[in-house]
């Protein structure tokens, strides 16, 4: 058989849930003809396997009934992309990572790690956001310095806070100092999505995201919304804060958020004189309730006056004393973090441009299982 005959029986077998052809799309990579052997690379942009082996059934047919003695069809499939909280929906596509900072109680240090993290990140070189969705406490204005700012309001969107290098939104900033707000779950629920959809956030390398303690309302619009890339919980030493600490691990599980781990606040005492470290309320306590969860102790942030300081008048530990024992642990913390993104980035599959190439003429999009086989996207 020559090339030219190869190609007009291949342009006879149709790309499953489509009536045009293999050749028509562009998916025929190679042929190569050895005697009566024939090789075929067909590139296609289904991950499905139903796809692959009904593709692999008909070329091999078609070109044995053609006069074909072996016919090796090789069908290159994209990788299958990990599951996602969101299950693909993302509505704050200009955000290539969502970092989520649960905490399964209050007053463990939450907002004070995604600070800190936030922070860390954008010394490093890092384009980065920090999204203050506790709503019904929020602390990061004050902590970041911006309490007595308000947004730029641009057409119906509303521009982050610039604080440190960080892009910084919060309902702190959109009302008046020591406001209660008395909302009901379905208005936090669509005030996380307004955070997302309707803040100007920029291209961002990764958006810092402080939750509300629990496993509620606000936890689940956001993984419903967008794609979580990972999950950290905050907690300290002790036994009560750890039990609670478990269920928000568990919800990450849930929700197929990965963990990037556990943070332990308030992990030892560092005396401001002498500088010796005292562990006053227990200490690694979290890394066997990390261990059951498959994750690991990401940092173990002492308590150290500076940070209390740092947090009231909002000059973050991280930034403004760098050299201290906790910046460093928030440092090194946000290297870890970012290579545990990385990490999931590269095992959990490719981004969706690189999963949907370029359509070819004629062809439109489609859904799994929405057009027989379905093209798989």
């Amino acid at each position: 058989m020559t090339e030219s005959q190869v190609k007009e029986v291949l342009s006879t077998v149709t790309y499953p849930g489509f009536t045009k052809d293999i050749v028509t799309f562009g998916f025929v990579k190679g042929i190569e003809i050895d005697g009566g052997r024939v090789a075929v690379t067909v590139e296609i942009t289904s991950s499905a396997p139903e796809v692959k082996k009904a593709l692999e059934d008909e070329i091999k047919t078609k070109l044995e009934m053609a006069g074909a003695s072996e016919v090796i069809p090789m069908i290159i499939q994209p990788r299958m992309p990990r599951e996602t909280s969101s299950h693909g929906k993302n509505i704050a596509p200009q955000v290539k990572n969502f970092v989520m900072v649960s905490s399964g109680k209050g007053g463990v240090g939450k907002s004070t790690t995604s600070v800190n993290l936030a922070i860390a990140l954008a010394m490093e070189g890092k384009k980065v956001g920090l999204l203050d969705a506790d709503i019904y406490g929020p602390n990061v204005p004050r902590m970041m310095g911006i309490e007595d700012l308000r947004p730029e309001v641009v057409g119906n969107k509303v521009k982050p806070i610039n604080a440190y290098g960080v892009e910084v939104m919060s309902m702190g900033v959109l009302m008046e100092e020591g406001q209660s707000l008395i909302w009901r779950g379905a208005m936090v629920m669509k005030a996380i999505e307004q955070f997302l959809r309707d803040i100007l956030w920029s291209d961002l390398d990764v958006l810092v995201i402080d939750m509300p303690p629990g496993t509620g309302d606000a936890q689940l619009t956001l993984a419903q919304s967008v794609p979580v890339t990972a999950g950290i919980t905050v907690t300290t030493p002790q036994k009560v804060s750890l039990d609670d600490s478990r269920r928000s691990l568990d919800m990450f599980k849930k929700l197929n958020i990965p963990i990037a781990g556990v943070v332990e606040n308030m992990s030892g005492f560092i005396c401001p004189s002498c500088g010796t470290e005292s562990d006053i309320f227990g200490r690694g306590t979290a890394a066997a309730v990390a261990a059951e969860y498959d994750s690991k102790l990401l940092a173990q942030i002492p308590i150290e006056p500076a940070v209390r300081e740092g947090g009231d008048e909002g000059k973050p530990i991280t930034y403004h004393y760098p050299e201290s024992e906790t910046a460093k642990r928030y440092m090194k913390a946000a290297e870890e973090l970012w290579a545990t993104i990385e990490q999931i980035n590269e095992e959990g599959g490719v981004s969706n441009e690189a999963i949907q190439p370029t359509t070819p003429p004629g062809v439109s999009a489609c859904s799994t299982g929405g057009h027989g086989g379905g093209c798989g996207h």
